[in-house]
């Protein structure tokens, strides 16, 4: 695994002469995010030495390198799930390649079903915690180099980065709440009965994607913030038939005054 992060990042750092220590992946819905970053350079995923390739609509599977709130970043538009058919270890290889490309800060965004009676549907939940109801991904050979064996989980997710959004959502006028996420393989969507439970163990927000990614980030020491969209509901009384289409297009409505809270956060970064 080493020796294919190392042949990645040594491809990914002949594109561009720039020195990110930020990095985005950008989840369904969200990936307009992009078109705000002044891009050096802007690679199909295909192109890169040993990385996936997105196969979900709404993931278009460019990795783009530039220039976002004055600061160089790397964005990953679309990322990988479980579902695809992809193991852990591949659904996860790109946060490890960020990491020894220097990357410190990881923001991570997502659609997800929410929980939570004090949610509707384009309101943003910032993740203050997650439920891993999937395959944990450090699960196998242990690589010293990755990080501890059994990293502390108690503070996955940084907690001066959610203040910092809930101040920039207040002043965009965003609905915002903080709260627990559960990570599902999907593909399927919950059911009645998933969301209670879900709901009873503690999730106020339900999605396919993100706790892979944040678990091996976190081991690996780079800070979190990780923000989802509520695209529809699973509370009793409001749920209602969903498709990928919808959940698109919810979120694609949140995107302006989110994008606005993230330029803001990143511009705060020292």
């Amino acid at each position: 695994m080493l020796e294919a992060i190392n042949e990645t990042i040594s491809y990914i750092r002949k594109q561009t002469t720039l020195h990110p220590e930020i990095a985005i992946i950008l989840g369904t819905g969200l990936g307009n995010i992009a078109d705000e970053v002044d891009a050096e350079v802007v690679i199909p995923y295909e192109d890169i030495p040993n990385f996936p390739v997105s196969t979900v609509e709404g993931h278009d599977g460019k990795l783009i390198i530039g220039k976002y709130a004055g600061k160089d970043v790397i964005v990953l538009k679309g990322r990988f799930h479980f579902y695809e058919g992809y193991t852990m270890q591949e659904v996860t290889f790109p946060v490890r390649a960020l990491k020894f490309l220097g990357i410190k800060y990881l923001f991570i965004s997502n659609a997800a079903g929410g929980m939570n009676p004090d949610h509707e549907v384009g309101d943003v939940m910032f993740i203050s915690d997650h439920i891993c109801l999937m395959p944990n991904p450090l699960i196998g050979e242990h690589i010293p180099e990755y990080g501890d064996r059994f990293p502390d989980m108690s503070e996955v997710y940084d907690k001066k980065l959610i203040n910092s959004a809930l101040e920039a959502a207040s002043e965009q006028g965003l609905t915002a709440h903080t709260g627990c996420y559960v990570g599902v393989t999907g593909p399927t969507l919950e059911t009645p009965k998933e969301y209670r439970y879900f709901r009873i163990i503690g999730g106020d927000a339900v999605g396919m994607s993100t706790v892979p990614e944040a678990i091996v980030a976190h081991q690996m020491g780079i800070t979190i913030f990780a923000v989802s969209v509520i695209t529809d509901l699973g509370i009793p009384g409001k749920i209602e038939k969903i498709s990928h289409d919808i959940v698109q297009q919810a979120a694609s409505k949140v995107t302006p005054k989110l994008i606005r809270v993230i330029h803001t956060m990143i511009e705060s970064l020292q």
